[in-house]
């Protein structure tokens, strides 16, 4: 190995070394960074020549990060924080507009002043769903994924059509007693206005439910609509206490003229099973006055709801939750898997390319096709371990000062031969 091959030697190893420094410096420097995988420096050797003498290659630097390592998952208080326990990346892009497909492990995503799910300029990824929470068409396909928009689906409002009553009507009530009960119901464009039930004792184990026209719930002084038929409802006990019958069965009631405009209604009205004490009963009070023993009445209409949440289910649905009490399936977030994952690209603010090494993506429901899961309400650490990179930290600074010393000796070498020569 002659003088100068020794000095580009050392230069290489310099220049790997340097390198290596950097490498500690940018995994500490995002040891508190959401998602980020560690890179690591390795060297190889540098040969020149085929001959048995020695001949000075030197050394280069390889950099690596481990990208199927998996960081601590930790809870957060943000409900749109995302992490995948597993394989798998988020797909995502950068701009509402971007046209390239980029992936990261970062799930600090959020709702932006748009209603998008986004960190830091990315917009996350994935497939609008029907109203059973499905991908709409089965389309699990790269070409259906569409930036995430929580305010796209609005809540409807819907009408009611079936009102089902538990109650125990007093046995030991006089024929000719009457009592009263209320319930709210909606019409198809979310109104709710107030329903009076009057319960008269007409005989022996028979009674009459009479349901009043609907008054606003907002104005009780405002007639809403006209109950056009299906009141009253007559109502037969067996001499058990159990339900007999209804007339008209099953019991429906019709409701026209909404003063709003909503569409005529029609509500079957739930008062239980023949033989059976899971709706009405009629069973003795034991009170010195009987009362009507009302447990509950229950309806399925809606009044119009806004958006007041957002969260995500560890399958990856996109769950809006609104003012109504509805909750509803919006999207699911898909999961991109690779061939390669440590041959992606990295890129600025925490996410990569695919490249040819990497292959590429395939994309899964969370749980699936060999993809992780996805967690709601938190996030995945940095891999980075502070310990470890000072401990690399402290060998490149050796390896470096070896280096710089070997270059020391060379020029002092130069520096006798000079001497010799003059």
């Amino acid at each position: 190995m002659s003088l100068l091959g020794a000095l580009n030697s050392a230069v290489s190893a310099l220049q790997a070394q340097s390198q290596a420094i950097s490498t500690v410096g940018d995994n500490l420097a995002n040891a508190d960074t959401t998602g980020y995988k560690t890179t690591t420096t390795s060297f190889e050797d540098l040969v020149t020549g085929g001959s048995s003498v020695s001949s000075a290659g030197g050394v280069q630097a390889l950099n690596e990060a481990d990208m199927t390592e998996q960081g601590l998952l930790s809870s957060t208080s943000t409900s749109t924080n995302i992490a995948i326990s597993g394989n798998g990346f988020f797909a995502v892009k950068e701009g509402l507009n971007g046209t390239e497909t980029l992936y990261t492990r970062d799930g600090d995503f959020t709702v932006d002043s748009s209603g998008y799910l986004e960190d830091n300029g990315s917009y996350l990824l994935g497939w609008a769903t029907d109203a059973s929470g499905n991908v709409v068409n089965n389309d699990e396909s790269a070409s259906a994924l569409v930036p995430i928009d929580t305010e796209a689906f609005e809540s409807t409002a819907s009408a009611t059509t079936t009102l089902s009553i538990e109650a125990n009507l007093p046995a030991d009530a006089a024929v000719g007693d009457t009592y009263t009960s209320s319930t709210e119901i909606y019409d198809s464009l979310g109104t709710g206005s107030d329903v009076e039930i009057t319960w008269t004792k007409t005989a022996d184990n028979t009674w009459t439910a009479a349901f009043s026209d609907p008054t606003l719930a907002s104005d009780s002084s405002t007639t809403s609509g006209t109950i056009s038929s299906g009141s009253p409802i007559t109502i037969t006990f067996n001499s058990d206490g159990t339900l007999a019958s209804t007339s008209p069965s099953p019991a429906t009631l019709s409701i026209t003229g909404w003063t709003d405009g909503a569409a005529d209604s029609s509500i079957t009205v739930d008062l239980g099973t023949a033989d059976k004490s899971d709706g009405l009963t009629q069973y003795s009070s034991g009170e010195t006055t009987p009362s009507v023993d009302l447990e509950s009445i229950t309806q399925d209409g809606m009044a119009y709801g806004t958006l007041t949440g957002i969260t995500v289910g560890t399958d990856g649905d996109v769950v809006a939750s609104y003012s109504n009490g509805e909750t509803k399936d919006i999207y699911k977030i898909a999961v991109a898997t690779f061939n390669d994952p440590d041959g992606l690209s990295a890129e600025s603010g925490d996410v990569y390319a695919a490249t040819q090494a990497s292959g590429a993506a395939t994309y899964e429901i969370s749980g699936t096709g060999g993809a992780g899961t996805i967690e709601g309400g938190e996030l995945e650490s940095s891999t980075t371990d502070t310990s470890t990179e000072f401990a690399r930290m402290i060998a490149a600074q050796q390896a470096y000062s070896a280096a710089a010393q070997m270059m020391s000796t060379v020029n002092t070498m130069y520096e006798t031969l000079m001497q010799d020569v003059r």
